[in-house]
């Protein structure tokens, strides 16, 4: 096991003009931690991953792994051992022979490739299928083959680059338990990457998240989720993903068409220390809530109530805005909101309320929690 350090590191493409893959990355990774790179497509995760497997070049900056300076080294000796996205295994070996192979190509002693490969099925449950080949398995054994593979190696660091992305749905909610399990079991540093962000939030110790080759934030889920740091990390974070619009400044707050929205007094001198007559404003669906009876809030034409049982999540319009994200809101399942009715808004708790400068994105109650 060893800990992982991105030191400044970027991937640059030639072009006109250059295109930065990554950016500058600066990441320090713990010793046994199960870290997530997480962003949207061609936000420079998996570029990054390659990086610190050797398959991709670094440009600038430097990459080690425990005490040694993997930079320029090829992939054969930085001890990592990576799980692709379409598990790559052998059709005409067997998958106790597929699991083995790195071993064997390393002249390991037979009986010792026998005992790992022994092992590594036992954690994975896949010692009935020994002696079956890759086509006999279902989606999700293979992929428990291509994490074997992985195991019996006993690196100091694992790689997985959207291992779950070919599962069905069922199987990928039950596969990443199995992993972060298996993971937290084995103690080995993980560095996985996903677009999903729910996949993010449910596995990792920390997730970074990464956009257009830059690092957002990097923090616990749970930090993420309750503080983000800009209001990109804000939008990606969640699903539904957080409501952002723009609000006027007023003395005691803002205003969001007739509504007010409440706003902390730190937000409120940060915005006039900057001189701004307007703010991003994030609420997340669970913040907000159906107005009383006499009572303002951001007026919605509902066009859509996505019933779910217990809740529901009601997707509605302000008048005139016809171009921007749907207000979401999450009721109670038994709420009467109808699609095509109309439902008023409100938040009723300041802490609630994330505010973010319209020109940068930055948050505007400091930084967030380390």
């Amino acid at each position: 096991m060893a800990e992982v350090c991105y030191r400044n590191a970027s991937r640059i493409y030639p072009g006109t003009p250059p295109v930065h893959a990554v950016d500058g990355l600066d990441l320090d990774i713990a010793d046994g931690e199960f870290l997530v790179l997480v962003g949207p497509s061609g936000s420079g995760k998996s570029t990054a991953l390659r990086m610190l497997a050797g398959l991709e070049d670094v440009d600038a900056g430097s990459v080690r792994i425990g005490d040694r300076d993997v930079t320029e080294l090829p992939p054969k000796d930085r001890d990592i051992a990576m799980v692709f996205q379409n598990y790559a295994l052998y059709p005409h070996m067997t998958v106790a022979q597929n699991m083995g192979f790195a071993l064997k190509l390393s002249r390991k002693p037979r009986d010792e490739v026998r005992r790992r490969v022994e092992e590594a099925a036992g954690l994975l449950d896949l010692v009935p299928y020994l002696d079956r080949l890759p086509k006999a398995l279902s989606g999700g054994q293979r992929q428990r083959v291509a994490m074997g593979r992985a195991i019996v190696r006993e690196p100091s660091v694992f790689l997985m680059d959207e291992p779950l992305s070919n599962l069905d749905a069922k199987l990928r909610v039950e596969t990443r338990a199995n992993i972060a399990a298996l993971q937290q079991r084995l103690g080995t540093t993980t560095v996985y990457v996903t677009h999903d962000q729910v996949e993010a939030m449910t596995m990792g110790d920390r997730v970074a998240v990464l956009k257009d080759g830059l690092l957002q934030q990097c923090d616990s889920p749970r930090r993420l989720y309750d503080r983000p740091g800009n209001a990109f990390v804000a939008g990606f974070i969640g699903s539904p993903a957080m409501n952002l619009f723009t609000a006027t400044l007023t003395a005691d707050g803002a205003r969001f068409g007739d509504a007010p929205i409440p706003l902390t007094r730190e937000v409120r001198t940060r915005a006039g220390e900057l001189g701004l007559t307007e703010v991003l404003v994030g609420v997340r669906p669970e913040n907000l809530a159906p107005a009383g009876a006499d009572e303002p809030g951001i007026e919605l034409a509902v066009q859509l109530v996505e019933e779910l049982g217990a809740d529901a999540y009601v997707y509605g319009r302000p008048p005139g805005d016809q171009d921007g994200k749907p207000v979401v809101m999450r009721t109670d399942g038994h709420t009467d909101v109808r699609t095509g009715g109309t439902v008023r808004a409100v938040v009723r708790d300041p802490g609630a309320v994330h505010a973010f400068d319209p020109g940068t994105g930055d948050r505007l109650d400091g930084a967030p929690r380390s």
